[in-house]
């Protein structure tokens, strides 16, 4: 499949005439990764992971879009688009189900923990056809099965460098590329990816910085 990353943490996929968004958020250029998808994946309700004033636009725009998320997210959604109601799916973790033509499996439960004083929320990791993993907000490690590409959080409030480590050791793909990199510079980008790549080659992972609206084949 193709796979473009965005700014931050929006990825699309690219598959036999099928297009999936994962986290279009308003950090990315959402409009533009959500043109001509027929699905929307969205692991949590935070801005920096949803727009929702470009979801529901092409919500509404395209009559054959569905959207898969927590169920915070599709009630919101359902209400702010409530032509696309019986579109707007909510997903729960340990499911399986079909989206544009891609399989996928859900992991996880809520966000990582940003602080005891700040709220928990909902959060779902997404598995697209046995091959790409996007946890969105937290380091669950999938269980019973193996990862190809591994979408990594690269930097958040939640996190730090040691934890991002021990998430590409434990999952240990063969490949992985950065998300969740929207609020670093050059340099802190620089230290981070160097220790990624540096740590996760040892455990069999090639670690590869993507620009924004760059394209692979996975």
């Amino acid at each position: 499949m193709k796979l473009t990353k965005y700014t931050h943490a929006c990825v699309r996929l690219e598959k036999e005439g099928g297009v999936l968004v994962l986290d279009p958020g308003t950090f990315s250029e959402s409009a533009e990764a959500l043109a001509g998808a027929q699905a929307v994946l969205v692991t949590h309700e935070h801005a920096d992971h949803l727009d929702t004033k470009a979801v529901v636009e092409a919500l509404e725009k395209a009559k054959d879009l569905a959207l898969y998320a927590p169920e915070g997210v599709a009630g919101q959604l359902r209400g702010e688009a409530p032509d696309a109601a019986d579109r707007i799916h909510t997903v729960e973790p340990g499911s399986s189900f079909q989206a544009a033509g891609f399989d996928i499996r859900s992991f996880g439960g809520q966000h990582a923990l940003i602080h005891p004083q700040i709220p928990m929320v909902a959060n779902i990791g997404f598995l697209v056809d046995g091959n790409v993993y996007h946890p969105g907000d937290s380091f669950v490690i999938p269980d019973g099965l193996e990862v190809q590409t591994l979408l990594v959080p690269l930097h958040a409030p939640w996190s730090k460098s040691a934890e991002v480590v021990d998430f590409v050791i434990g999952v240990r793909a063969p490949r992985a590329f950065q998300i969740h990199d929207g609020l670093l510079n050059d340099n802190g980008l620089g230290i981070v990816e160097g220790h990624v790549k540096r740590i996760g080659a040892k455990y069999g992972t090639e670690y590869r910085h993507l620009t924004p609206r760059e394209s692979v084949e996975v």
